[in-house]
């Protein structure tokens, strides 16, 4: 990933509502949840909902998929694991007990992903 696409990810994620949009889509997992759905649980006007997810949507951290009338978004897990990965690129500097919590978190999020329960 690029700085500048990191930039752009980052930028997405640092707003409170956009922020939530995200959380929510990681957690409803690959079905995602329609766009009216999102606005009705955010309490959010569609209008600027569409908004906040076209930015997402730019930055690769969600997904639209138009079902007849109706746009159901989901989270883009590649566009989420390149961001991570870019932020952690050089973790630890030699000194892997700084990531040690962090790569617990990480298998932790491997086992959800293949339908474990977290230990």
């Amino acid at each position: 990933m690029e700085m500048n696409d990191a930039l752009e990810a980052l930028t997405a994620l640092a707003h409170e509502t956009r922020l939530s949009v995200f959380r929510m889509l990681v957690a409803a997992g690959d079905g995602g949840i329609p766009a009216g759905a999102i606005a009705e649980r955010l309490g959010v006007r569609p209008n600027t909902l569409s908004a906040h997810l076209a930015q997402l949507t730019r930055a690769g951290l969600v997904k639209p998929v138009r079902e007849g009338r109706v746009i159901r978004y989901s989270a883009h897990y590649g566009g989420m694991r390149d961001v991570i990965a870019f932020l952690m690129q050089d973790c630890c500097g030699g000194q892997p007990e700084i990531c040690a919590p962090l790569t617990a978190l990480m298998a932790e999020a491997a086992a959800c992903a293949d339908g474990k329960p977290p230990s």
